[in-house]
């Protein structure tokens, strides 16, 4: 399996060179690693004190183990923390926060690569988020002893672990010195496979992460200018699929006012999206007020206000949920206390399943049952009102996972006191 390992990496790191010419990810992906062992050990050099490393894939992850970044940071202010991605959608996007001492992209895995990326860091702790496990990095961190967490992580039967040829990828699980996991149902699949390494049930840190959004002040006059007392439906994250689902809305509730966020926003993407809701006004363009207040399809086209504008929402809708990304995040709207509508793709998202349980998530697969959904829930504000405040316990009664994950690692001395 190693050899096969071998040439993923090596097809993997052509095939995005070679796909740089021309897309601007693969671009990022290629550029930001360019020198960068010689930008990281002077980055190292400049500072003082331990180093936590913490990685994640994308954006996803990092807004997941934000909570307990900023916790280590908040009670180890000696400690600094290295941030390192995977992806450009999270390092682009997050570059520049100063929540962390350095952020960087991790340099591609391997036997050199990561020897030399670990000599440079010597990192006091690792720290990777959900998902990503890379072989040389894990084997590496295990061979020197220092103590590595797999946070937040969720595990099914379908998963690559655990299939025909998942002992390979099972000697990575065991190469971590703990794994907190999400639910029991993970906790009993890692059971089922007797992997030799402890693991804990500690619940998912992005509750914590919606629920610390929530109280953050935010206040937007065009946002709210838009609004302006009517109800509003704020539909984040959409994809073109969900777009042309909620094309007709309007016509058909003649009152109601409509915030896109797309997840992408390119401008072909903002230009398909004006063509299908005629008129419509772009944020960027929102100096009128008085304009915006007679508006009645506002197109959030920057990015990074998303996780805040759904407090404004009457209703919410989270996109993905009709194409192969799956649902977007749909904590955040629940976390303000707003019902939440989705597409049919959630299989993979454990709350999805729970929020419509709980009856404060609502998933549909044609126009007609959205527009049904939608309805039923205007028309009735009590009931909407009973819901919302469901909605909001729901993620509020889910939140601890960083307090879990931060414990262990004081109570075991895993942080110097230096």
């Amino acid at each position: 399996m190693l050899f096969f390992y071998h040439l993923f990496l090596t097809f993997y790191n052509a095939g995005i060179r070679f796909a740089s010419c021309w897309n601007a990810k693969a671009r990022f992906w290629v550029e930001g690693r360019k020198n960068i062992f010689i930008r990281l050990k002077a980055a190292i050099e400049k500072g003082e004190g331990p180093i936590v490393w913490i990685h994640s894939s994308s954006l996803g992850e990092f807004e997941q183990g934000k909570p307990v970044l900023e916790s280590l940071k908040t009670n180890h202010p000696h400690h600094r923390i290295l941030l390192t991605f995977f992806s450009p959608s999270g390092y682009e996007i997050r570059k520049n926060y100063d929540g962390a001492d350095m952020i960087f992209y991790l340099p591609l895995d391997g036997p050199m690569r990561s020897r030399k990326f670990l000599d440079i860091v010597k990192p006091e702790l690792a720290i990777f988020i959900k998902y990503e496990s890379w072989f040389y990095y894990l084997k590496g961190l295990k061979k020197r002893g220092i103590p590595t967490l797999l946070i937040s992580a969720i595990f099914t039967p379908k998963q690559n672990f655990f299939g025909p040829l998942g002992g390979f990828l099972r000697t990575l699980l065991e190469s971590y010195t703990h794994l907190f996991v999400q639910d029991a149902a993970s906790a009993a699949i890692l059971q089922h496979f007797k992997l030799k390494v402890p693991v804990s049930i500690a619940g998912d840190t992005r509750y914590d992460r919606v629920a610390e959004i929530t109280h953050l002040p935010f206040h937007h006059s065009a946002i709210e200018a838009f609004c302006c007392e009517s109800d509003t439906i704020i539909a984040g994250s959409t994809w073109k699929e969900d777009e042309e689902m909620l094309s007709g809305l309007l016509e058909a509730n003649p009152t109601l006012k409509l915030i896109i966020a797309p997840h992408e926003i390119n401008t072909k993407h903002i230009q398909e999206i004006r063509r299908l809701f005629r008129p419509s006004i772009l944020l960027s363009e929102a100096d009128d007020h008085g304009r915006l207040k007679d508006a009645r399809v506002l197109i959030i086209d920057c990015i990074g206000m998303l996780s805040k504008l759904y407090r404004y929402a009457t209703i919410s809708y989270v996109g993905g949920g009709f194409n192969g990304a799956g649902i977007h995040n749909i904590l955040e709207p629940a976390a303000y206390g707003k019902t939440v509508i989705f597409g049919p793709n959630h299989d993979r998202t454990a709350e999805a399943k729970a929020l419509i349980e709980t009856g404060v998530g609502f998933s549909y697969s044609n126009q007609q049952a959205l527009f049904s959904i939608i309805e039923k829930l205007l028309s009735d504000a009590e009931i909407r009102t009973s819901l919302d405040e469901a909605a909001r316990n729901f993620v509020m009664q889910r939140k601890g996972a960083t307090n879990i994950i931060v414990r262990h690692i004081v109570e075991n001395r895993l942080l110097s006191k230096s």
